[in-house]
Protein backbone atom coordinates (compact mmCIF):
# COMPACT_ATOMS: atom_id res chain seq x y z
CA UNK A 1 0.00 0.00 0.00
CA UNK A 2 1.24 3.43 -0.88
CA UNK A 3 2.12 5.74 1.97
CA UNK A 4 2.16 9.46 2.36
CA UNK A 5 5.34 11.44 1.85
CA UNK A 6 6.18 13.36 4.96
CA UNK A 7 6.64 17.08 4.99
CA UNK A 8 10.20 18.31 4.95
CA UNK A 9 9.90 22.08 5.25
CA UNK A 10 13.12 23.83 6.22
CA UNK A 11 13.05 25.99 9.32
CA UNK A 12 15.94 28.24 10.22
CA UNK A 13 16.90 26.39 13.36
CA UNK A 14 20.08 24.39 13.84
CA UNK A 15 21.11 20.69 13.76
CA UNK A 16 22.10 18.78 16.88
CA UNK A 17 22.63 15.06 17.02
CA UNK A 18 21.54 13.17 20.11
CA UNK A 19 23.46 13.76 23.31
CA UNK A 20 24.80 10.47 24.66
CA UNK A 21 24.77 11.25 28.37
CA UNK A 22 24.90 7.90 30.08
CA UNK A 23 23.62 8.49 33.55
CA UNK A 24 22.15 5.57 35.44
CA UNK A 25 19.84 3.84 32.95
CA UNK A 26 18.47 1.11 35.16
CA UNK A 27 16.69 1.40 38.50
CA UNK A 28 18.87 1.41 41.59
CA UNK A 29 18.76 -1.73 43.71
CA UNK A 30 19.21 0.36 46.85
CA UNK A 31 16.27 1.49 48.97
CA UNK A 32 15.73 5.23 49.34
CA UNK A 33 13.26 7.13 51.51
CA UNK A 34 12.35 10.60 50.26
CA UNK A 35 10.84 12.57 53.13
CA UNK A 36 9.59 15.98 54.11
CA UNK A 37 8.18 17.15 50.77
CA UNK A 38 4.63 18.02 49.86
CA UNK A 39 3.43 15.07 47.77
CA UNK A 40 1.06 15.76 44.90
CA UNK A 41 -0.36 12.34 44.09
CA UNK A 42 -1.47 13.11 40.51
CA UNK A 43 -5.11 12.05 40.78
CA UNK A 44 -8.06 13.44 42.73
CA UNK A 45 -6.38 12.56 46.03
CA UNK A 46 -5.50 15.48 48.30
CA UNK A 47 -1.77 16.28 48.58
CA UNK A 48 0.16 14.95 51.56
CA UNK A 49 1.90 17.70 53.51
CA UNK A 50 5.20 16.62 55.03
CA UNK A 51 5.05 13.33 53.19
CA UNK A 52 7.40 10.43 52.66
CA UNK A 53 7.72 7.64 50.11
CA UNK A 54 9.97 4.64 49.75
CA UNK A 55 11.60 3.65 46.46
CA UNK A 56 13.14 0.24 45.90
CA UNK A 57 14.24 -1.30 42.58
CA UNK A 58 12.77 1.67 40.74
CA UNK A 59 9.31 1.28 42.28
CA UNK A 60 7.44 3.14 44.97
CA UNK A 61 6.71 0.68 47.77
CA UNK A 62 5.08 2.93 50.40
CA UNK A 63 3.60 6.45 50.60
CA UNK A 64 2.31 8.42 53.57
CA UNK A 65 3.08 11.11 56.08
CA UNK A 66 6.61 11.50 57.38
CA UNK A 67 6.94 9.33 60.46
CA UNK A 68 4.08 7.08 59.41
CA UNK A 69 6.04 5.34 56.65
CA UNK A 70 8.31 2.56 57.86
CA UNK A 71 11.67 2.58 56.13
CA UNK A 72 13.45 -0.74 55.58
CA UNK A 73 16.66 -1.24 57.55
CA UNK A 74 19.65 0.39 55.89
CA UNK A 75 17.58 2.62 53.61
CA UNK A 76 19.17 5.85 52.40
CA UNK A 77 17.25 8.96 53.45
CA UNK A 78 16.83 12.04 51.27
CA UNK A 79 15.45 15.13 53.01
CA UNK A 80 13.14 17.10 50.71
CA UNK A 81 11.74 19.46 53.33
CA UNK A 82 10.39 22.59 51.65
CA UNK A 83 10.12 20.89 48.25
CA UNK A 84 7.11 19.61 46.32
CA UNK A 85 7.05 16.25 44.55
CA UNK A 86 4.68 15.52 41.67
CA UNK A 87 4.57 12.67 39.13
CA UNK A 88 6.48 13.05 35.88
CA UNK A 89 4.36 14.50 33.08
CA UNK A 90 2.99 12.38 30.24
CA UNK A 91 2.31 13.90 26.82
CA UNK A 92 0.02 12.17 24.31
CA UNK A 93 0.77 14.34 21.25
CA UNK A 94 4.13 15.51 19.94
CA UNK A 95 6.14 15.19 16.69
CA UNK A 96 9.60 13.73 17.17
CA UNK A 97 12.67 13.48 15.01
CA UNK A 98 12.40 16.22 12.37
CA UNK A 99 13.62 19.30 14.22
CA UNK A 100 17.34 19.56 13.58
CA UNK A 101 18.14 23.05 14.91
CA UNK A 102 19.37 24.15 11.50
CA UNK A 103 16.46 22.74 9.51
CA UNK A 104 13.15 20.95 9.87
CA UNK A 105 13.36 17.97 7.54
CA UNK A 106 12.84 14.27 7.05
CA UNK A 107 16.60 14.14 6.53
CA UNK A 108 17.03 14.95 10.22
CA UNK A 109 15.06 11.85 11.22
CA UNK A 110 17.58 9.47 12.81
CA UNK A 111 17.70 7.35 15.95
CA UNK A 112 20.13 9.88 17.42
CA UNK A 113 17.81 12.81 16.79
CA UNK A 114 14.76 11.00 18.14
CA UNK A 115 16.73 10.17 21.28
CA UNK A 116 17.90 13.78 21.56
CA UNK A 117 14.29 14.98 21.54
CA UNK A 118 13.29 12.39 24.13
CA UNK A 119 16.16 13.56 26.38
CA UNK A 120 14.96 17.14 26.07
CA UNK A 121 11.52 15.99 27.17
CA UNK A 122 13.11 14.24 30.16
CA UNK A 123 15.16 17.33 31.05
CA UNK A 124 11.93 19.28 31.54
CA UNK A 125 10.15 16.50 33.46
CA UNK A 126 8.19 14.49 30.87
CA UNK A 127 8.40 10.75 31.52
CA UNK A 128 6.44 9.41 28.54
CA UNK A 129 5.52 10.99 25.21
CA UNK A 130 3.65 9.83 22.13
CA UNK A 131 4.65 10.96 18.65
CA UNK A 132 1.62 11.13 16.39
CA UNK A 133 1.41 9.56 12.95
CA UNK A 134 4.85 10.68 11.81
CA UNK A 135 7.11 7.63 12.27
CA UNK A 136 7.73 4.81 9.79
CA UNK A 137 6.30 1.71 11.47
CA UNK A 138 9.51 -0.34 11.23
CA UNK A 139 11.60 2.45 12.72
CA UNK A 140 9.19 3.11 15.59
CA UNK A 141 8.77 -0.53 16.54
CA UNK A 142 12.52 -1.13 16.58
CA UNK A 143 13.22 2.06 18.55
CA UNK A 144 10.58 1.14 21.11
CA UNK A 145 12.03 -2.37 21.50
CA UNK A 146 15.57 -1.06 21.86
CA UNK A 147 14.57 1.48 24.48
CA UNK A 148 12.74 -1.21 26.45
CA UNK A 149 15.88 -3.37 26.26
CA UNK A 150 17.96 -0.60 27.87
CA UNK A 151 20.05 0.19 24.78
CA UNK A 152 19.65 3.96 25.18
CA UNK A 153 20.57 6.38 27.96
CA UNK A 154 17.75 7.69 30.16
CA UNK A 155 15.06 9.62 28.28
CA UNK A 156 11.30 10.01 28.12
CA UNK A 157 9.61 6.73 27.18
CA UNK A 158 8.78 6.58 23.47
CA UNK A 159 5.24 5.82 22.27
CA UNK A 160 3.84 6.25 18.77
CA UNK A 161 0.65 6.20 16.74
CA UNK A 162 0.52 4.97 13.15
CA UNK A 163 -0.63 7.70 10.74
CA UNK A 164 -3.41 7.51 8.14
CA UNK A 165 -4.46 10.11 5.55
CA UNK A 166 -5.51 10.47 1.92
CA UNK A 167 -2.71 10.51 -0.66
CA UNK A 168 -0.66 13.69 -0.25
CA UNK A 169 -2.76 15.06 2.60
CA UNK A 170 -1.05 14.02 5.80
CA UNK A 171 1.14 16.23 7.99
CA UNK A 172 1.84 19.19 5.73
CA UNK A 173 3.08 17.20 2.74
CA UNK A 174 4.81 20.22 1.24
CA UNK A 175 8.12 18.76 0.15
CA UNK A 176 11.04 20.97 -0.78
CA UNK A 177 12.89 19.84 -3.90
CA UNK A 178 15.71 17.44 -3.11
CA UNK A 179 14.45 16.09 0.20
CA UNK A 180 13.89 12.39 0.80
CA UNK A 181 10.52 11.46 2.29
CA UNK A 182 10.19 8.74 4.94
CA UNK A 183 6.92 7.26 3.69
CA UNK A 184 5.67 7.27 7.25
CA UNK A 185 1.91 7.60 6.80
CA UNK A 186 -0.51 4.98 5.46
CA UNK A 187 -2.41 6.46 2.51
CA UNK A 188 -6.05 5.44 2.07
CA UNK A 189 -8.80 6.67 -0.24
CA UNK A 190 -11.64 4.18 0.26
CA UNK A 191 -13.25 2.35 3.19
CA UNK A 192 -11.81 -0.91 1.87
CA UNK A 193 -8.28 0.49 1.80
CA UNK A 194 -8.81 1.92 5.27
CA UNK A 195 -9.85 -1.42 6.76
CA UNK A 196 -6.95 -3.23 5.08
CA UNK A 197 -4.46 -0.67 6.43
CA UNK A 198 -5.87 -0.95 9.96
CA UNK A 199 -5.58 -4.72 9.76
CA UNK A 200 -1.91 -4.37 8.77
CA UNK A 201 -1.33 -1.99 11.67
CA UNK A 202 -3.08 -4.33 14.10
CA UNK A 203 -1.01 -7.28 12.89
CA UNK A 204 2.09 -5.40 14.00
CA UNK A 205 0.58 -4.90 17.46
CA UNK A 206 0.44 -1.11 17.10
CA UNK A 207 -2.33 0.08 19.40
CA UNK A 208 -2.74 3.74 18.37
CA UNK A 209 -3.78 5.35 15.08
CA UNK A 210 -3.99 9.00 14.09
CA UNK A 211 -5.80 10.26 11.01
CA UNK A 212 -6.05 13.75 9.52
CA UNK A 213 -9.36 15.34 8.53
CA UNK A 214 -7.94 18.48 7.00
CA UNK A 215 -7.17 19.94 3.60
CA UNK A 216 -4.31 21.91 5.23
CA UNK A 217 -6.04 25.05 3.84
CA UNK A 218 -4.76 23.84 0.44
CA UNK A 219 -1.46 25.53 1.24
CA UNK A 220 0.91 26.38 -1.62
CA UNK A 221 -1.66 25.25 -4.15
CA UNK A 222 -1.20 21.56 -3.36
CA UNK A 223 -4.97 20.92 -3.55
CA UNK A 224 -4.82 18.44 -0.70
CA UNK A 225 -7.80 16.16 -0.21
CA UNK A 226 -9.68 15.79 3.05
CA UNK A 227 -10.33 12.32 4.47
CA UNK A 228 -13.99 11.55 3.85
CA UNK A 229 -16.51 10.40 6.52
CA UNK A 230 -17.03 6.93 5.04
CA UNK A 231 -13.26 6.36 5.10
CA UNK A 232 -12.61 7.57 8.64
CA UNK A 233 -15.71 5.78 9.89
CA UNK A 234 -14.20 2.58 8.50
CA UNK A 235 -10.89 3.38 10.23
CA UNK A 236 -12.63 3.87 13.58
CA UNK A 237 -14.80 0.78 13.26
CA UNK A 238 -11.99 -1.52 12.17
CA UNK A 239 -9.58 -0.11 14.75
CA UNK A 240 -12.02 -0.69 17.58
CA UNK A 241 -12.47 -4.31 16.45
CA UNK A 242 -8.74 -4.72 17.09
CA UNK A 243 -8.63 -2.77 20.35
CA UNK A 244 -6.82 0.21 18.80
CA UNK A 245 -7.35 3.76 20.07
CA UNK A 246 -8.01 6.35 17.36
CA UNK A 247 -6.95 10.02 17.37
CA UNK A 248 -8.47 12.47 14.88
CA UNK A 249 -6.83 15.71 13.78
CA UNK A 250 -9.75 18.05 13.10
CA UNK A 251 -9.47 21.83 13.29
CA UNK A 252 -13.00 23.10 12.64
CA UNK A 253 -16.25 22.49 14.47
CA UNK A 254 -18.04 20.62 11.66
CA UNK A 255 -15.23 18.07 11.38
CA UNK A 256 -14.86 17.72 15.14
CA UNK A 257 -18.58 17.05 15.47
CA UNK A 258 -18.40 14.41 12.77
CA UNK A 259 -15.36 12.51 14.09
CA UNK A 260 -16.59 12.55 17.69
CA UNK A 261 -20.02 11.37 16.59
CA UNK A 262 -18.33 8.60 14.59
CA UNK A 263 -16.69 7.37 17.79
CA UNK A 264 -13.11 8.65 17.70
CA UNK A 265 -11.33 8.13 21.03
CA UNK A 266 -9.17 11.28 21.07
CA UNK A 267 -10.15 14.50 19.31
CA UNK A 268 -7.17 16.74 18.53
CA UNK A 269 -7.02 20.55 18.36
CA UNK A 270 -8.99 23.44 19.80
CA UNK A 271 -11.60 25.39 17.88
CA UNK A 272 -10.87 29.11 17.92
CA UNK A 273 -12.69 30.47 14.86
CA UNK A 274 -16.15 30.24 16.47
CA UNK A 275 -17.90 29.33 19.70
CA UNK A 276 -19.12 25.78 20.27
CA UNK A 277 -22.78 25.30 19.43
CA UNK A 278 -25.34 23.25 21.33
CA UNK A 279 -25.23 20.41 18.81
CA UNK A 280 -21.55 19.82 19.48
CA UNK A 281 -22.07 20.18 23.22
CA UNK A 282 -24.71 17.43 23.08
CA UNK A 283 -22.37 15.14 21.11
CA UNK A 284 -19.58 15.72 23.64
CA UNK A 285 -21.90 14.93 26.54
CA UNK A 286 -22.85 11.66 24.89
CA UNK A 287 -19.42 10.50 23.70
CA UNK A 288 -17.04 12.01 26.30
CA UNK A 289 -13.89 11.69 24.17
CA UNK A 290 -10.39 12.37 25.34
CA UNK A 291 -9.30 15.79 24.15
CA UNK A 292 -5.77 16.81 23.08
CA UNK A 293 -5.99 20.63 22.79
CA UNK A 294 -2.45 21.25 21.38
CA UNK A 295 -3.21 24.94 21.64
CA UNK A 296 0.12 26.70 22.18
CA UNK A 297 1.36 26.90 18.60
CA UNK A 298 -0.57 30.09 17.90
CA UNK A 299 0.89 31.91 20.88
CA UNK A 300 3.64 34.49 21.08
CA UNK A 301 7.02 32.76 21.65
CA UNK A 302 7.89 32.49 25.33
CA UNK A 303 11.41 33.53 24.35
CA UNK A 304 9.94 37.02 24.02
CA UNK A 305 8.62 37.20 27.57
CA UNK A 306 9.37 36.54 31.24
CA UNK A 307 10.02 32.81 30.76
CA UNK A 308 12.78 33.22 28.20
CA UNK A 309 15.45 31.76 30.47
CA UNK A 310 13.43 28.61 31.14
CA UNK A 311 12.73 27.98 27.45
CA UNK A 312 16.10 28.87 26.00
CA UNK A 313 18.33 26.90 28.38
CA UNK A 314 18.66 23.88 26.04
CA UNK A 315 18.54 25.76 22.71
CA UNK A 316 21.48 26.94 20.55
CA UNK A 317 22.09 30.70 20.52
CA UNK A 318 21.34 30.93 16.79
CA UNK A 319 18.01 29.16 17.27
CA UNK A 320 17.07 31.63 19.98
CA UNK A 321 17.99 34.59 17.76
CA UNK A 322 16.07 33.17 14.79
CA UNK A 323 12.94 32.67 16.87
CA UNK A 324 13.11 36.18 18.31
CA UNK A 325 13.68 37.73 14.89
CA UNK A 326 11.11 35.54 13.10
CA UNK A 327 13.68 34.13 10.67
CA UNK A 328 12.11 30.88 9.46
CA UNK A 329 10.39 29.27 6.49
CA UNK A 330 7.03 29.18 8.31
CA UNK A 331 6.91 33.00 8.54
CA UNK A 332 6.57 32.56 12.28
CA UNK A 333 6.09 35.90 14.01
CA UNK A 334 9.08 37.16 15.98
CA UNK A 335 9.12 39.16 19.17
CA UNK A 336 8.58 42.49 17.42
CA UNK A 337 5.78 41.36 15.10
CA UNK A 338 2.58 43.38 14.98
CA UNK A 339 -0.33 41.87 16.93
CA UNK A 340 -2.60 39.53 15.00
CA UNK A 341 -5.73 41.51 14.09
CA UNK A 342 -7.86 38.45 14.93
CA UNK A 343 -6.21 37.91 18.32
CA UNK A 344 -9.07 39.35 20.39
CA UNK A 345 -11.68 37.18 18.68
CA UNK A 346 -9.46 34.10 18.97
CA UNK A 347 -8.87 34.71 22.67
CA UNK A 348 -12.58 35.24 23.34
CA UNK A 349 -13.52 32.03 21.54
CA UNK A 350 -10.76 30.05 23.24
CA UNK A 351 -11.84 31.21 26.68
CA UNK A 352 -15.42 30.14 26.00
CA UNK A 353 -14.66 26.90 24.16
CA UNK A 354 -11.96 25.58 26.48
CA UNK A 355 -14.10 25.24 29.58
CA UNK A 356 -17.20 24.39 27.52
CA UNK A 357 -15.37 21.35 26.10
CA UNK A 358 -14.41 20.17 29.58
CA UNK A 359 -17.77 20.95 31.17
CA UNK A 360 -19.43 18.98 28.36
CA UNK A 361 -17.46 15.84 29.11
CA UNK A 362 -14.28 16.07 27.03
CA UNK A 363 -11.42 14.54 29.06
CA UNK A 364 -8.46 16.83 28.59
CA UNK A 365 -4.99 15.25 28.33
CA UNK A 366 -1.63 17.00 28.08
CA UNK A 367 -0.66 17.45 24.44
CA UNK A 368 1.58 20.00 22.77
CA UNK A 369 2.39 19.41 19.07
CA UNK A 370 6.01 20.11 20.09
CA UNK A 371 8.39 19.52 17.22
CA UNK A 372 6.23 21.26 14.63
CA UNK A 373 7.66 24.74 15.18
CA UNK A 374 11.02 25.66 16.73
CA UNK A 375 9.45 28.16 19.12
CA UNK A 376 7.49 25.35 20.79
CA UNK A 377 10.34 23.11 21.82
CA UNK A 378 10.49 19.68 23.39
CA UNK A 379 9.84 19.66 27.13
CA UNK A 380 9.32 23.37 27.70
CA UNK A 381 6.16 23.18 25.58
CA UNK A 382 4.43 21.07 28.26
CA UNK A 383 4.85 23.85 30.80
CA UNK A 384 3.56 26.45 28.34
CA UNK A 385 0.52 24.31 27.56
CA UNK A 386 -0.29 23.89 31.24
CA UNK A 387 0.00 27.63 31.68
CA UNK A 388 -2.58 28.11 28.96
CA UNK A 389 -4.95 25.69 30.68
CA UNK A 390 -4.70 27.82 33.82
CA UNK A 391 -5.21 31.04 31.87
CA UNK A 392 -8.40 29.62 30.38
CA UNK A 393 -9.94 28.52 33.66
CA UNK A 394 -8.62 25.11 34.77
CA UNK A 395 -7.40 24.83 38.36
CA UNK A 396 -3.81 23.75 39.09
CA UNK A 397 -5.04 20.49 40.64
CA UNK A 398 -7.08 19.69 37.52
CA UNK A 399 -4.15 20.58 35.28
CA UNK A 400 -1.81 18.23 37.12
CA UNK A 401 -4.26 15.34 36.69
CA UNK A 402 -4.52 16.19 32.98
CA UNK A 403 -0.71 16.19 32.72
CA UNK A 404 0.16 13.11 34.79
CA UNK A 405 -2.36 10.34 35.49
CA UNK A 406 -5.04 10.85 32.83
CA UNK A 407 -2.65 10.63 29.86
CA UNK A 408 -1.68 7.14 31.04
CA UNK A 409 -5.22 6.05 30.15
CA UNK A 410 -4.57 7.05 26.54
CA UNK A 411 -1.01 5.70 26.55
CA UNK A 412 -2.35 2.47 28.09
CA UNK A 413 0.26 2.26 30.81
CA UNK A 414 -0.67 1.49 34.40
CA UNK A 415 2.67 1.63 36.20
CA UNK A 416 3.24 5.40 36.26
CA UNK A 417 1.34 8.70 36.51
CA UNK A 418 0.81 8.89 40.28
CA UNK A 419 2.87 8.87 43.47
CA UNK A 420 1.51 5.58 44.77
CA UNK A 421 2.71 2.19 45.97
CA UNK A 422 3.40 -0.15 43.07
CA UNK A 423 4.06 2.62 40.56
CA UNK A 424 7.38 3.33 38.87
CA UNK A 425 9.30 6.04 40.67
CA UNK A 426 8.90 8.65 37.92
CA UNK A 427 8.70 12.02 39.63
CA UNK A 428 9.75 15.67 39.62
CA UNK A 429 11.09 17.53 42.65
CA UNK A 430 10.07 21.19 42.56
CA UNK A 431 11.29 24.19 44.54
CA UNK A 432 7.79 25.72 44.67
CA UNK A 433 4.20 24.52 44.91
CA UNK A 434 2.32 24.23 41.58
CA UNK A 435 -1.00 24.00 43.44
CA UNK A 436 -0.50 27.67 44.31
CA UNK A 437 0.48 28.59 40.74
CA UNK A 438 0.89 26.12 37.87
CA UNK A 439 3.80 28.23 36.71
CA UNK A 440 5.76 26.63 39.55
CA UNK A 441 6.14 23.40 37.56
CA UNK A 442 9.04 25.32 36.00
CA UNK A 443 10.86 25.42 39.34
CA UNK A 444 12.54 22.07 38.70
CA UNK A 445 15.03 20.86 41.28
CA UNK A 446 15.48 17.34 39.92
CA UNK A 447 13.82 14.64 37.78
CA UNK A 448 13.74 10.90 38.49
CA UNK A 449 12.79 8.00 36.20
CA UNK A 450 12.63 4.47 37.61
CA UNK A 451 14.02 5.87 40.83
CA UNK A 452 17.22 7.07 39.12
CA UNK A 453 18.06 10.77 38.99
CA UNK A 454 18.42 12.28 35.53
CA UNK A 455 21.72 14.12 35.16
CA UNK A 456 20.22 17.36 33.89
CA UNK A 457 23.48 19.28 34.30
CA UNK A 458 25.37 16.84 32.08
CA UNK A 459 22.65 16.99 29.42
CA UNK A 460 22.74 20.76 29.43
CA UNK A 461 26.53 20.88 29.19
CA UNK A 462 26.53 18.43 26.28
CA UNK A 463 23.89 20.39 24.35
CA UNK A 464 25.83 23.61 24.81
CA UNK A 465 29.06 21.96 23.70
CA UNK A 466 27.41 20.48 20.61
CA UNK A 467 25.85 23.83 19.71
CA UNK A 468 29.26 25.50 19.98
CA UNK A 469 31.13 22.94 17.87
CA UNK A 470 28.45 22.85 15.15
CA UNK A 471 28.49 26.60 14.51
Amino acid sequence: MARLKLLAVCVAVGSLTSIAVYTQSRPSASTVVYEGARLIIGDATAPIEGGAFVVQNGRITAVGRRGAVTAPSGATRVDLTGKTVMPAMNNVHIHIGYEGYTSWSAQNHTRENVLDHLQREAFYGAGAVMTMGDQPDDFAIQFQQDQAAGKFPPAAKFFFAAGMAPPGAGPDALLITGTTPLHAVHEVSTPEEARAAVQQIAARKINQIKFWVDDRDNRRGKNMKKLQPDVYSAIIDEAHKHGILVHAHATNMADQKAVVKAGVDVVVHTISAQKLDEEYVAILKEKKPYWAPVMGLGDRPELCDRDAAFVEQDLPAKTIADIREGRNAFNMAGCNAAPNPNAATRDENLKYNFMKMIDSGARIVLSTDAGVLPKYSFGSAEHHEMGMYAKLGLSPAQIIVAATSRPTEVLRIKDTGTIAAGKRADFIVLNANPLDDIHNTREINSVYFNGAKIDREALLAAWKKKATTSQ
